[in-house]
């Protein structure tokens, strides 16, 4: 996807986030993230931005801690609008050939990566605001749901951090069935797992097979499948994903 869609959709994102959090209250419990308040989710996120400012403006090689904040609750609105802003207005300043740390694969430079990295961490979050206001979760463009859903299988999953392991190899199929070429396979093992797009008939121990709109949320583990989604094949795999398919 883009940088210029992405950074349209990071914007858009804030606002959304912003606004569900205003609407249920910094007190409000966050069911998505057990343990956590609106005001954790806030701080948490605004945190973030800032912390992504940081590499784009300084340009940054090194890992560099997140920063930690305490807001007060009648302030934490404006705080997080200003570090908002302040991430939208460094993306404007970043050069296309910034130099600074990524940790991902799947961009091809440090602003996309960033543009990419940011644009769905707020999404997910406005989907832990909305959870948290009660209110339905807002639609996102499919393009932008196919993206996340990648970064999310190609890129975290295919990291030695990610938690999908298990003894016996097997391999799990990701289908959007409204999108042409949006078919991804992860393959589990006892190792680091590998995330990859595919084409054409694969073997697969398990499916998820659905709308992307749908697919993005669920595989965040943001909502749950609904009838949309069809979950067919080894259903071990299916609960490994809920288990340790969250990052």
């Amino acid at each position: 996807m883009e940088t210029n869609l992405l950074l349209g959709q990071l914007r858009a994102e804030g606002l959304a986030l912003a606004a569900a959090a205003l609407r249920a209250g910094p007190d409000a419990a966050v069911p998505t993230c057990p343990g956590w308040r609106v005001r954790d989710l806030v701080l948490h996120t605004g945190s973030v931005h800032r912390w992504a400012a940081e590499y784009l403006t300084a340009g940054h090689v090194e890992r560099r801690p997140l920063p930690e904040h305490r807001v007060r609750d009648g302030e934490l609105d404006a705080w997080f609008r200003a570090g908002h802003d302040a991430l939208l207005a460094a993306f404007a300043a970043a050069p296309e050939d910034l130099e600074c740390l990524t940790f991902l694969a799947g961009s091809p430079s440090a602003r996309h990566f960033w543009a990419r990295r940011q644009a769905h961490e707020t999404a997910v979050h406005r989907m832990d605001a909305e959870r948290a206001a009660g209110v339905p979760l807002s639609p996102v463009p499919a393009a932008f749901a196919a993206d996340g859903v990648d970064e999310l299988l190609t890129g975290f999953h295919s990291r030695s951090r990610s938690r999908l392991r298990r003894a016996v190899p097997a391999v799990l199929r990701v289908r959007a069935t409204d999108r042409v070429g949006d078919d991804w396979v992860v393959r589990v093992s006892g190792e680091a797992p590998r995330g990859e797009r595919v084409a054409g008939a694969v073997a697969a121990d398990c499916e998820f097979a659905g709308p992307v709109e749908v697919l993005y949320p669920a595989l965040w583990n943001r909502s749950a499948w609904g009838p949309e989604v069809k979950v067919t094949g080894d259903r071990s795999v299916a609960a490994l994903w809920a288990e340790a398919g969250g990052v």
